[in-house]
């Protein structure tokens, strides 16, 4: 930083001069919204004795910390919601929106961009730069405003206006980020950054488009196996749930157990997810240990939506424990 300053000041003397002040009134104002903290700790002697000793051996680099903590700070802030599904149709558009509260001290500027992700088999996404992906509908989107400032407690509506280009049936996603921005504390040669703006923090919101028209929804379970390892507190069981359709797929998978002796059924809780078109993902589920010894056909049963059929699987499996015994009415019940 300190040669930084020096190139500043040799290539012009009045943006130096500008540069320090308004850094100095900022150190100040953070060493002010401190000092009531620090004076508490220091009032209280018989409570914060350690800790005043340790802030006498260590002042400098406390205050310092406090001086310059604005270098790393991240502004809180809120959005609401962080999710947008549009279902627009084809050469039309469709507009939602989003709230952005501030909920830091000070007034705080923010901007608005968006970004591409690429969805993994394992449920994570892969962040890329803007329209760099076959699926993507960042360039449909626009939002206003693009840039804001909100004071102590304000909030405002953003408005995000979605427009599909024609023959464009298909599902496409993106990012979009609300960050709040701060003037450079440092002087950058980049490009980029000749605003004198760096970005502090962000909150996304997941952007998905597909047209009420397209219900191509198609959910296919295989490979249901075991695969509990040695030293697994609980019996491991996994599936491979495809995405055969075109369709963003909100998922709700459960375990079904059902006592091939007694006909008793028992469904254990359900895992929630999403599948995004032609992907897959392995999914695993653990089988509770308060299950009666055995036979038992264990199914993996996929929830997709009340207007499409149950997807699922089957294995026998055999618990070892006491095995209860079967009266007349329940044994009239076992399925063939």
């Amino acid at each position: 930083m300190p040669f930084a300053l020096l190139k500043l000041y040799n290539h012009d003397k009045c943006n130096f001069f500008k540069y320090v002040y308004l850094l100095f009134i900022d150190i100040f104002n953070i060493f002010m919204e401190n000092i009531l903290l620090l004076s508490f700790i220091f009032e209280n002697w018989k409570i914060f004795k350690r800790l005043k000793s340790m802030l006498k051996r260590n002042l400098f680099y406390i205050i310092g910390g406090l001086l310059f903590s604005n270098l790393a700070l991240g502004q809180d802030f809120e959005v609401a919601p962080v999710r947008l599904e549009f279902d627009a149709e084809p050469a039309t558009s469709q507009m939602k929106t989003i709230t952005v509260k501030n909920h830091s001290s000070r007034r705080v500027s923010y901007t608005v961009s968006f970004a591409d992700f690429l969805p993994t088999t394992s449920g994570e996404r892969k962040i890329l730069p803007p329209n760099s992906t076959k699926r993507t509908c960042a360039n449909w989107i626009n939002v206003n405003p693009a840039f804001f400032e909100l004071n102590p407690g304000e909030d405002i509506q953003i408005q995000v206006n979605m427009l599909v280009p024609g023959e464009e049936y298909g599902t496409a996603w993106c990012m979009l980020f609300i960050q709040p921005t701060r003037e450079q504390t440092s002087w950058s040669a980049d490009k980029q950054l000749a605003a004198g703006i760096t970005v502090s923090g962000r909150i996304g919101v997941l952007v998905y488009q597909s047209p009420k028209s397209n219900q191509n929804y198609s959910i296919k379970v295989s490979n249901f196996q075991e695969v509990t390892m040695p030293g697994d507190p609980q019996r491991k069981f996994s599936a491979v749930i495809e995405n055969l359709g075109d369709k963003v797929a909100h998922c709700k998978v459960f375990l079904l157990a059902s006592n091939m002796l007694t006909a008793e059924e028992k469904q254990f809780p359900p895992k929630d997810f999403e599948i995004f078109p032609k992907l897959t993902r392995t999914v695993e589920m653990e089988l509770p240990n308060d299950l009666p010894g055995g036979k038992y056909a264990l199914a993996i049963i996929v929830d997709y939506g009340p207007k499409y059929p149950l997807e699922g699987s089957q294995l026998v499996i055999d618990i070892a424990g006491e095995i209860p015994k079967a009266d007349k009415a329940d044994s009239t019940k076992v399925n063939p």
